[in-house]
């Protein structure tokens, strides 16, 4: 059996392709099964704020900048004004679906750049939130940010509406790999607003990376890592640059102005990334995931990994609840025009078979410090993990115990282990 190998990316509820699907009701409604059993899993809320004032070259989420859409005035159906009220309306079209919603364990600003919204339009979304479904006892509150639209200020008055982690794009420290991305900001600039988050009272600061950026070398990705070590981050997310169709960097690609990241490079540079944050006292505890503490690992991510229940509210956003997923339309103006009209903003939905659901389970748990049972595997993957951990590639002394964990090697490989472990 030969593993293949796998290129790392964001898990998370804005896909850049959305799936096929079945027409969603106008309504927003779901299944009563679905709803059964809601609350007694983790509950989170996403919400996608489409808005970038720059599209980074290798971009390919659903974000827009004014130019994209064309935005005259405040009123415009596409403007971060209609799309604050539409998400008022969606998230009290959640809490009519839902019925009676369980409070979040997490919340996640995502985009796009939410730090864009302001101080003001941060404060005001978290309330909308808190409003509708309420926040649990010491729950999770994310918003993602941009060092160049973040301040002090911001963050001061963040923290006390209650937010409790910052997540930066930080990418590199290195003013040619920045240059390569496509990111505004200079190197340091990342350090110094993780600094002053702690400053301002925020628990949590996670900086992410991007390795395998062509032109990059071993020598940059360490002096990025010095950086964030250097910035009191207790969280880092690393990925490995991928080439995304259709993005400006594929174009430059294409024309040979740069190589194709390879993929022993990239091998080797997430070794260098596990190394260097493993020695500084950081622990992987998903592939892509390291935290200096438990307490400091992502609870919103894991909502996603542990197929728990989530609300994607915002143009584009992917939900599930109780094996329904659906996602909404991916342009701001129609997003808006659809709460507008009391119609679901929801394009699509899909029921998730068994199949599936077994699928996705071996896919996200395996790729977590914990792995998943073994006893979850039928017996095509029981064999497949025998192989896998005689191949150095699942811990022997993990597996014998009744789990399955992937080594380090079995990191890199990771989506082809998990697939044959899915075999039926």
């Amino acid at each position: 059996m030969t593993f293949a190998a796998v290129r790392d990316g964001h898990t998370g509820p804005v896909p850049s392709v959305p799936p096929s699907g079945e027409p969603a009701p106008a309504d927003g409604a779901l299944p009563r099964a679905s709803l059964e059993g809601l609350g007694t899993r983790p509950f989170g809320v996403y919400v996608h704020v489409p808005f970038c004032a720059t599209r980074c070259g290798y971009c390919d989420f659903n974000t827009y900048t004014a130019i994209d859409l064309g935005l005259t005035s405040s009123d415009d159906p596409a403007s971060p004004a209609s799309w604050l009220e539409g998400l008022r309306r969606e998230l009290d079209l959640a809490a009519s679906v839902l019925g009676e919603p369980p409070p979040a364990d997490t919340v996640f600003l995502g985009g796009g750049t939410p730090s864009l919204l302001g101080a003001e339009g941060l404060v005001s979304v978290l309330d909308a939130v808190r409003g509708t479904f309420g926040l649990r006892d010491g729950a999770e509150v994310t918003t993602e940010a941009n060092p160049e639209s973040t301040t002090p200020e911001l963050l001061a008055a963040i923290a006390e509406a209650g937010y409790t982690r910052l997540s930066l794009g930080m990418q590199s420290d290195v003013d040619h790999v920045l240059a390569v991305l496509d990111r505004r900001h200079t190197p340091g600039a990342a350090v110094s607003v993780a600094g002053e988050a702690l400053a301002a009272g925020i628990e949590h600061v996670n900086l992410d990376l991007i390795y395998g950026t062509p032109t990059e070398t071993d020598d940059d990705l360490r002096r990025s890592l010095n950086a964030v070590l250097a910035s009191g981050a207790d969280h880092v997310s690393a990925y490995s640059l991928i080439i995304e169709e259709g993005t400006a960097l594929a174009r430059r690609v294409a024309r040979g102005e740069l190589p194709m990241p390879d993929d022993d490079v990239l091998a080797d540079r997430y070794e260098i990334v596990d190394d260097v944050l493993s020695t500084a006292g950081f622990g992987w505890y998903e592939v892509s995931n390291w935290a200096r503490s438990v307490d400091a690992r992502c609870r919103h991510n894991l909502i996603y990994w542990g197929g728990g229940d989530w609300w994607g509210a915002g143009p584009g956003a992917h939900s599930h609840v109780g094996g329904t997923r659906w996602w909404n339309v991916r342009h701001p103006a129609r997003y808006s025009a659809a709460l507008a009209g009391g119609r679901s903003p929801a394009e699509a939905r899909e029921l998730v078979t068994p199949d599936e659901a077994h699928l996705e389970q071996v896919l996200l748990e395996l790729r977590t410090v914990d792995g998943l049972p073994v006893s979850a595997l039928a017996a095509t993957g029981r064999d497949a993990g025998d192989e896998a951990a005689r191949d150095g590639l699942l811990d022997p002394a993990h597996w014998a115990g009744g789990r399955a964990v992937l080594t380090r090697r079995g990191r890199l490989l990771a989506d082809g282990v998990a697939l044959a472990l899915a075999e039926r």
